[in-house]
């Protein structure tokens, strides 16, 4: 959602309900509320087995696009270009259902679920690539900040 509809603050002011109880804006249904509900719902709150879970779908789901996530640049694009690009692309199905004042429940929570948890891998993966670079003394192009 950080690179979504600029008209509405990337649904920083479209207001929805999650599952009835909570007032909140389309961007933190993302940021936070996607995330708090499958840590309650799948993972007993523990932040652990979330996290271990996610690292097995990059071992086994995500692992043929793993290094493609860490290795960005090209001589068109930046990385975060590339990022950006990414959420944009992505955030377009984010709006399906969620008009301003709708409730979102299950159908919203089970479509966004997976694309939140693989951004997540996509961004520790690429942290740790920047990281690696950074302190490995080495200039490699595959990996530049703009």
């Amino acid at each position: 959602m950080h690179c979504a509809r600029i008209a509405d603050l990337g649904g920083n002011t479209i207001v929805v309900h999650w599952y009835n109880t909570t007032k909140t804006n389309l961007h933190k249904v993302w940021d936070v509320n996607v995330i708090e509900t499958a840590l309650n719902r799948f993972y007993k709150d523990d932040l652990s087995t979330m996290i271990n879970a996610i690292k097995l779908n990059l071992t086994s789901e995500w692992c043929k696009e793993e290094n493609q996530w860490a290795a960005c640049y090209t001589r068109t694009t930046t990385c975060a270009d590339k990022y950006a690009e990414e959420s944009a692309e992505l955030s377009c199905p984010a709006y399906v259902g969620a008009e301003q004042g709708s409730n979102l429940e299950d159908e919203y929570f089970f479509k966004a679920l997976p694309v939140v948890e693989k951004r997540v891998a996509q961004g520790g993966v690429r942290l740790a690539a920047i990281l690696n670079q950074i302190f490995s003394g080495k200039n490699n192009s595959s990996i530049q900040s703009s």
